[in-house]
């Protein structure tokens, strides 16, 4: 089974999307839903969609969604970190897999990783990554992450990062801090296991790059890329604009 576990903070206008999109999928999963105290309409987005807060997994009743899996709703402190962290240890699935709140997967990938679970050469992975839209600058910048993933093995976040539970568990999880948490738990995947890229992509909404600016966040990008290939000190926090 799969877990799929998806942090959330004020995500009411890319959320609808993303669940009707999910929870259309085939396959053994379960869905987690972590949110850090949102002050807009994400928890009324939630529980439209049948989720509820719960100690334990619960069916949901919502009948026009063809999937039954369970609906579980959580609440942490914000950030992606903690807020990952507490769905995985609610998870009761093989997989985690990290979904952001704004990222639609591809058609039939949860029953490809469900066909994935017994081949136990492949311990961790993540999906090939593009942007909604047709700009060419989105195009580029999709060019240039999906490359440097291809060579350094690092998973950012958007591309649907997918971790067996006992895997996870043994490297200690995200580890606690406020930005590139996905990098740093990559880094320390990457020492014990080789991850796999699947396509097709993931498709990430790209409304965030057009509010900041697309070339604005091209650089953005480059200068992130360059961080991690050359592991240079942590970039500021006010470096990662919180964008809704």
């Amino acid at each position: 089974m799969i877990s799929v576990i998806i942090p959330t903070y004020n995500e009411e206008v890319a959320l609808p999307e993303t669940l009707r999109h999910l929870l259309r999928q085939s396959g053994d999963y379960e869905v987690i839903v972590v949110d850090g105290r949102s002050t807009d309409r994400t928890l009324a987005v939630l529980k439209n969609f049948g989720f509820e807060f719960a100690p334990i997994p619960i069916a949901s009743d919502a009948s026009h969604f063809t999937s039954h899996t369970s609906r579980i709703l959580l609440t942490a402190p914000k950030g992606r970190a903690s807020q990952m962290n507490a769905g995985a240890k609610h998870a009761t699935g093989e997989w985690l897999l990290f979904l952001h709140a704004d990222t639609l997967l591809p058609d039939s990938a949860l029953a490809r990783l469900n066909a994935l679970e017994a081949d136990l050469t492949i311990q961790a992975g993540g999906f090939l990554h593009r942007f909604s839209g047709d700009d060419w600058r989105l195009r580029v910048v999709s060019f240039l992450d999906n490359f440097r993933c291809r060579r350094s093995r690092i998973i950012y976040g958007d591309q649907a990062m997918f971790v067996r539970r006992t895997l996870f568990e043994q490297l200690g999880g995200f580890p606690d801090q406020p930005i590139l948490e996905d990098v740093a738990f990559c880094e320390k995947l990457i020492r014990v296991v080789t991850p796999v890229f699947l396509s097709p992509p993931v498709l990430t909404d790209s409304r965030k790059f057009i509010k900041m600016g697309i070339w604005r966040s091209f650089a953005r990008v480059l200068l992130i890329i360059l961080h991690v290939e050359f592991c240079l000190p942590i970039l500021p926090r006010a470096f990662f604009q919180d964008i809704r």
